[in-house]
């Protein structure tokens, strides 16, 4: 059923966008305009999406009052002064992650969020677009492995330097391996163990391997600990750009929930053990062991979004959960003991 929403789309530096923009469409909502100052970037984006218009001036879109949304992959340091311009417009923002690379910028979406109550949310990929994590949360929701008190999260990725823009490689920009692809391990933590309050205990990040690029960082760990109603939780996130040629895939994403009736395992992408494709997750309980092919979950996110866009409720994220994803992975970042070349 299509939805009254309509979207933009402004900055393309990252293939996220592609993931993000085809969500929303596929959940009803059409797309009117794009706003990229790069033309390698643009054209193949808009052979895409032939609906919609490019336009020369992001202002066509911050002050058109016919745009419900925008949404954003542009470098990562330029995220969050972009929303903090859209939400000023009177409209909602959807984010690739990393949605902010600085806490004083994080203090200052915070208090434009307040006053201007609009929607300032991030795509964190990892759980709304990888259908066996989704699967883990109706599985977890139900009461399957009891309450989950752990989380083990691994996030690998290939480096492929050769590929990458300048600004990949540049502290300031990208806001290191903990802003960017810890937010990810981060916002499971907060999702499964339902923390309301959660904290740094320790992290770490290096240049092991990449002399040639010093300002990167190419390998990143944290240990987290947070509180809810239920109880208190800890969990560990090792990110990188380690990820062998061989495996054959980008990265080999895991996630492991420890309950107190059972356990969760999920390899998102691949299964070195043998099984072909994606999505899949191993729940083991008091009753056995449990395969499960998640690759026909549906995904709700942008569905809900477009929701709360029109209804102004907090089906999809709330507000105060994406802004504790982004302080957990910027203090960590701040406080990491530095290791190798770094």
């Amino acid at each position: 059923m299509p939805s009254p929403v309509r979207f933009a789309v402004i900055g393309l530096n990252h293939n996220h966008i592609q993931g993000m923009t085809r969500a929303l469409k596929e959940a009803g909502a059409t797309l009117v305009a794009v706003h990229a100052p790069e033309d390698e970037l643009a054209k193949p984006f808009l052979e895409t999406h032939p609906g919609a218009k490019r336009v020369g001036d992001k202002r066509q879109i911050l002050e058109d009052k016919s745009i419900h949304c925008v949404l954003s992959a542009s470098i990562n340091n330029e995220r969050a002064p972009l929303g903090i311009e859209v939400m000023r417009h009177g409209k909602d923002f959807l984010v690739d992650k990393p949605g902010v690379t600085t806490l004083e910028d994080l203090a200052q979406l915070r208090q434009v969020q307040r006053e201007t109550g609009r929607k300032y949310l991030i795509w964190f990929s990892e759980r709304l677009e990888q259908r066996a994590t989704v699967k883990a949360g109706e599985l977890v929701k139900a009461g399957a492995i009891g309450r989950v008190f752990h989380t083990v999260g691994l996030g690998p990725h290939h480096l492929r330097a050769a590929t990458r823009p300048a600004w990949f490689f540049k502290r300031a920009q990208y806001g290191g391996v903990l802003t960017d692809i810890a937010s990810h391990q981060l916002d499971q933590f907060l999702f499964f163990t339902e923390a309301t309050s959660a904290e740094i205990v320790a992290s770490h990040v290096g240049n092991q391997n990449n002399p040639d690029h010093p300002e990167l960082e190419d390998f990143g760990d944290v240990l987290v600990r947070g509180k809810g109603p239920a109880g208190e939780a800890t969990g560990y996130v090792r990110v990188d750009w380690f990820t062998p040629e061989g495996l054959g895939v980008w990265g080999d994403g895991r996630l492991t929930l420890a309950g107190t009736e059972g356990t969760i395992e999920l390899r998102k992408y691949v299964d070195i053990a043998g099984r072909t494709g994606a999505n899949h997750l191993f729940l083991v309980d008091n009753k056995g062991i449990n395969y499960m092919d998640c690759s026909a979950t549906p995904l709700p996110f942008a569905q809900q979004f477009l929701v709360d866009v029109i209804d102004r409720t907090e089906t999809a994220m709330s507000q105060e959960h994406c802004f504790a994803v982004c302080e957990l992975a910027l203090t960590a970042q701040a406080r990491a003991v530095r290791l190798g070349k770094t």
